[in-house]
């Protein structure tokens, strides 16, 4: 099982082998040949480490000159990788951090270097793991209890197995860590973060997701060959519409998905060694892939745009590749959404 900073490549970034492996998962060849390689093209081209110098020439450095001092972040998957960069750069701005971690040990290592880094002591370690559907139920209803004031939540965590396998409720554990954990999380805390000052809900997703479209007919990955890639991609199609139709039920909350490129964590290293070795002097630092992370999260200027849109580079972006049929019905995001929420109270605490 591998943890999050997958949103770096284990779908974003592949090399041609990977590449053919996403085309497999598609019926229809000719379009699974199309969005491969409109797909790939469009990563070369803007998911790299130069894409990234070069979209930063247009950056307006004041953004991130701020003070979040007072303001409390929530940071799932926070102890490397894309989200320790993204609790690292708000702790230096005098954020109020909560790592919400599965292991203690590397949780603790990564807050220790967290404060000696930054001076900012406060900065506090939660341990759940997000496959564990009813603990983050209690996380989070415990969390409400114990804090009057939530800011930001940064859905960063992420999971992709290697084979099907079931969680103790009996759900496929990717999709419990990677949709249905963060939609319990997310609207367990939306009552919290709805008492608090300027609310903003930030979700990791990955680029990924544009060669997949929404299918809530399989969301327990029963059916068919277990391919570890394309469900992930799925899921991470599957946070981009839950953003959307938070944002059009919560207002006052301003909910935003981004994709942070193809970024050099050690994950990457670990799962994908041959794409990490061809492409390792073009892939992005952790910090680089959390800059979009933090600038939603911090900055004025991000929540001057509409709520519920998918971000690349602080830029608002398409969901969608162009002529590639991804496109889903209001009826299937509203199916989606209604057996989320189903499955939510199954397994709430009372």
């Amino acid at each position: 099982m591998f943890i999050h900073e997958l949103h770096v490549v284990l779908v974003h970034g592949k090399s041609w082998r990977s590449e053919t492996r996403i085309a497999r998962g598609f019926r229809s060849s000719t379009m699974s040949l199309y969005r491969n390689s409109a797909w790939f093209l469009k990563g070369v081209t803007e998911f790299t480490r130069n894409a990234f110098l070069s979209a930063s020439k247009r950056f307006a450095e004041k953004d991130l000159e701020v003070s979040v001092a007072g303001r409390s972040f929530m940071i799932t998957g926070a102890n490397s990788g894309i989200g320790k960069a993204t609790a690292m750069a708000i702790a230096k701005r005098g954020g109020t951090i909560h790592m919400v971690c599965r292991n203690k040990d590397k949780a603790e290592e990564a807050r220790a270097d967290i404060v000696k880094e930054t001076g900012n002591k406060e900065v506090y370690v939660h341990i759940l793991d997000l496959s564990e559907t009813k603990k983050v139920w209690e996380f989070a209803e415990g969390f409400k209890r114990k804090y009057k004031s939530l800011n930001v939540l940064i859905n960063n965590a992420g999971v992709i197995m290697s084979q099907r396998d079931l969680n103790a409720e009996g759900l496929e554990k990717s999709f419990a860590t990677n949709v249905l954990g963060v939609y319990i999380l997310t609207k367990s805390l939306i009552p919290l973060l709805e008492k608090s000052a300027d609310p903003r809900v930030i979700t990791v997703s990955s680029g990924g997701m544009l060669v997949q479209k929404l299918r809530t007919g399989n969301l327990q990955s029963e059916r068919g060959r277990y391919d570890s890639t394309m469900v992930y991609a799925q899921h991470k199609r599957q946070q981009v519409v839950m953003t959307e139709q938070l944002a059009k039920t919560h207002t006052n909350i301003h909910f935003s998905v981004m994709h942070p490129g193809w970024v050099d964590t050690p994950a990457v290293a670990n799962a994908m060694p041959d794409f990490h070795q061809s492409m390792k002097d073009s892939l992005r630092t952790p910090e680089q892939g959390a800059d979009t992370v933090v600038w939603l999260a911090v900055s004025e200027a991000a929540v001057k745009n509409p709520s519920g849109r998918f971000y690349q580079d602080r830029k608002m972006v398409s969901t969608h590749l162009p002529l590639a049929w991804t496109h889903s019905s209001p009826l299937e995001e509203q199916k989606l959404m209604s057996v989320l929420e189903d499955l939510a109270k199954t397994f709430q605490s009372h």
